[in-house]
């Protein structure tokens, strides 16, 4: 999966730093702090907020399910505020949430 980031002159910057990391002009600790300040966040999302996404997009909790791969019981659960999305979900939902489903479609 491509890597998003929050713009495009910060997508630029990076390929600007990875290249100088290449060339062995930065160090692999400050080409990390670089990578993580470049990326898109994770939001913590709440129940509201998941159910919109899913809504925006029109589609059931199943195909939302099948878009982050995870189970119709935990996208129900999620959408009712008995779990928190983490992990690799958590950050296809902030990715959905800022560029719609289809960015993770």
């Amino acid at each position: 999966m491509a890597k998003t980031y929050k713009s495009r002159a910060v997508a630029e910057a990076h390929e600007n730093a990875s290249d100088l990391f290449r060339l062995g002009l930065i160090d692999k600790k400050t080409m990390q702090n670089f990578d993580r300040s470049c990326l898109t966040p994770v939001k913590m999302l709440t129940p509201a907020a998941i159910r919109r996404i899913r809504s925006k997009a029109d589609v059931s909790q199943a195909v939302f399910a099948a878009h982050l791969n995870v189970t119709v019981g935990v996208v129900s659960k999620w959408e009712r505020g008995e779990k928190i999305p983490s992990g690799p979900a958590a950050k296809l939902l902030t990715l959905a949430s800022i560029h719609g489903i289809e960015a993770i479609a």
